[in-house]
């Protein structure tokens, strides 16, 4: 299936690794031109050196802290400068740290809205008026299947991404009209380094193995695995495309079928 996005211009955000990584690869390999950041400078031009080695791409890729508003204005201008007008944002950042309430103070509060929620906002703010002169546009938020069913330990990600599908949902009433689209894409249990991670610390603290903890948290979903990357990247390239262009305002959660509700 062709996507439709060859030479479009692509933003993902917090895209050196994992997640994000996958969604700029896919993105790539459809023929668009793929801009990527991260905070460490030498990681991003790694990813963008092979991304653009496997796909043929062109790839832009610069150091961007996406809680800064200033930094990722720049990164969009100098995204414009290489590759003109932005078509599509994936706004992505990595998770707030697990917990529950009483582990956190204010503070915490603060940086996990401005990690999740703001980066988000800065990213829209900043490309939305190149999608309006197009009349054409495609917005995915990458945020948790928590969205749907909140999970135990994750207090922060469970508040703060519940105010991003908000927005996202009233963005997609209000700019629906001038054909830029909305969504977001929950993850669930997907083999990225932070899960990896994770299973890691669980594992030594159990005294079992890695790969035991993580067939332990698998098991609750229907295909008892966890997933690659590449699986939910391509679930976002499709609603990053021509093809989805009557998909706008929804929560497509990628799990495995672990979410129990309906």
């Amino acid at each position: 299936m062709d996507l439709g996005i060859r030479n479009r211009t692509a933003v993902v955000a917090a895209s050196s690794r994992g997640i994000g990584r996958a969604v700029a690869e896919a993105l790539a390999a459809e023929g668009a031109r793929v801009a990527i950041c991260s905070r460490d400078q030498s990681a991003v031009d790694q990813t963008a050196a092979e991304i653009r080695q496997a796909h043929d791409a062109q790839v832009f890729s610069a150091a961007v802290d996406v809680t800064d508003e200033a930094a990722v204005t720049k990164f969009l201008d100098d995204v414009r400068a290489e590759f003109g007008p932005v078509s599509i944002v994936v706004a992505n950042c990595g998770g707030p740290p697990p917990g529950r309430f009483d582990d956190f103070a204010t503070e915490d509060w603060k940086r996990a809205f401005e990690t999740s929620f703001l980066s988000t906002y800065y990213f829209i703010r900043g490309a939305l008026p190149d999608m309006r002169a197009q009349k054409w546009g495609r917005v995915v938020s990458i945020t948790s299947m928590a969205v749907k069913q909140p999970i135990d330990g994750l207090i922060l990600s469970n508040g703060i991404r519940g105010a991003v599908i908000g927005l996202m949902k009233s963005l997609s009433n209000e700019y629906g009209p001038e054909g830029v689209l909305f969504n977001n894409v929950g993850p669930g249990l997907t083999a990225t380094d932070r899960l990896l991670g994770n299973a890691a610390k669980r594992a030594e603290a159990a005294g079992v193995t890695r790969d035991e903890i993580i067939e332990g948290m698998a098991s609750e979903a229907p295909l008892r695995r966890t997933a690659d990357p590449a699986e939910l990247a391509d679930v976002v390239a499709f609603l990053c495309s021509e093809r989805a262009s009557y998909v706008t305002g929804e929560n497509v959660i990628v799990d495995g079928g672990l979410t129990k509700g309906i």
